[in-house]
């Protein structure tokens, strides 16, 4: 009797220690990936910067950095309750500072900071859209709301046990292709909509005109910084690293996510040295952003084969979407978010409903994932560009989006900042 209950003991000393183990692996995993999506900031940065004029160069990184500085307060202090609390389908409740439990298997101050660089994701992508002609303090009070209310709410529904995860065949976007970036590029539509192109943009004839960025250097710095972040941002969803399954999974995931972002830069390389004669390295790197997007809400579900298809096809949709927003309903984004993140963010949520290995139509699973990946597309690309209109259009009339023309003319770093990038 007395072995039986010593073993018994260890037994449950053992399991105790396995549980703590994995809390603390999981934990770890967490953190580090939340670290590697907060670099993906400083991706956005060069990114913006390199595509826009030097001129205008303090404006852009002044504003990446502080998306991240109010994303964190405002997602602290309101946003986060909103996302994952569980009041109702619709918006989760107010949880002001962030105080209640939510996980179990990690602290929930580790939950809080991975969720925390994502609001500050969907944030930043605005930014480009709406780059050198938008007003330093509008853009403070827009990137406030949409990390206090439009990202949190849309994202509760998918991610925050709300109506989109209730669904009989729930909607799937296991990293935000939807909830993060297409919300971003939907908001930036409005945005740049309503905020007009740059002067010079178009001539009178109202035919594009290229504004060159002005270091193609940088922008290509940016774009390996944001691919290395991506192995945070898609695996680190995951939020689990312990035992077999996780391992396989994260495994996985990284995997799908450089090929999709390997094939959308190769397609797009391809598709514009057809199409123009001349490969183009500033659209190519559109192009591994664009097959980054799209593949991040299948990520953990498709094949490595479906996720280069995924990223082909990115990589040629956002040339032809860049087009049609740039000469045909002549909306100006200087860095082409609108097209990367928005366009092929809802994409690459749709082909889920196909290249799901489990559940999409090319496996023999029918129509039913695709109708929820359409449902949940179509509600949080509504939402967030209804939200997105009130807001705009609030803040134009109420304080002003758009710097004044000598302003813009001159560059934004100077008369805002009283500061250049360049002192040369």
């Amino acid at each position: 009797m007395t072995d039986t209950l010593a073993i018994a003991d260890h037994i449950g000393t053992l399991e105790t220690a396995l549980t703590e183990y994995a809390f603390s692996l999981n934990t770890v995993w967490v953190l580090i990936a939340a670290a590697l999506v907060f670099f993906m900031q400083a991706g956005f940065a060069l990114v913006e910067a390199g595509f826009t004029r030097s001129k205008n160069t303090t404006n852009i990184l002044f504003k990446n950095l502080m998306d991240f500085v109010i994303g964190t307060i405002a997602f602290w202090l309101v946003g986060f309750g909103i996302m994952f609390g569980s009041k109702n389908g619709f918006w989760g409740g107010l949880d002001f500072f962030s105080q209640n439990t939510y996980r179990s298997d990690m602290p929930d101050l580790a939950f809080l900071i991975f969720q925390t660089v994502f609001a500050a994701t969907a944030a930043t992508i605005v930014s480009g859209a709406m780059a050198e002609r938008t007003k330093f303090n509008a853009y403070l009070m827009y990137s406030a709301i949409i990390t206090l209310v439009i990202y949190p709410i849309s994202g509760h529904w998918a991610w925050g046990g709300g109506w989109l995860s209730q669904m009989a065949i729930p909607f799937h976007d296991f990293a935000g292709s939807s909830v993060v970036h297409m919300v971003g590029g939907m908001i930036a539509l409005i945005g740049a909509t309503v905020l007009g192109p740059r002067i010079g943009k178009y001539d009178k004839n109202g035919k594009a005109r290229a504004i060159p960025g002005h270091s193609i250097t940088m922008a290509t710095l940016g774009v390996f910084v944001l691919w290395i972040g991506w192995f945070g941002f898609n695996p680190g969803s995951q939020l689990a690293a312990s035992g077999t399954t996780n391992a396989r999974a994260i495994s996985l995931i990284f995997v799908t996510t450089n090929i999709a972002a390997a094939g959308g830069a190769f397609a797009t390389m391809l598709f514009v040295w057809l199409k123009y004669k001349k490969p183009t390295l500033s659209m190519t790197l559109n192009g591994a952003l664009a097959g980054l997007v799209a593949v991040t809400a299948g990520c953990d579900a498709v094949s490595p084969g479906g996720a280069f298809i995924i990223g082909v096809l990115a990589g040629i949709l956002v040339v032809l979407s860049v087009e049609f927003f740039d000469k045909i309903a002549k909306i100006d984004d200087p860095v082409g978010a609108i097209s990367v993140h928005g366009i092929c963010g809802a994409f690459g949520t749709l082909m889920v409903g196909f290249f799901s290995t489990s559940q999409g139509i090319f496996y023999g699973y029918g129509a039913g994932l695709l109708k929820s990946q359409a449902v949940g597309v179509l509600s949080i690309a509504a939402w967030a560009l209804a939200a997105a209109t009130v807001l705009f259009l609030a803040l134009k009339y109420l304080n002003g989006l758009r710097v004044t023309e000598r302003i813009e003319e001159e560059g934004l770093d100077v008369y805002e900042h009283g500061e250049s990038a360049y002192n040369i």
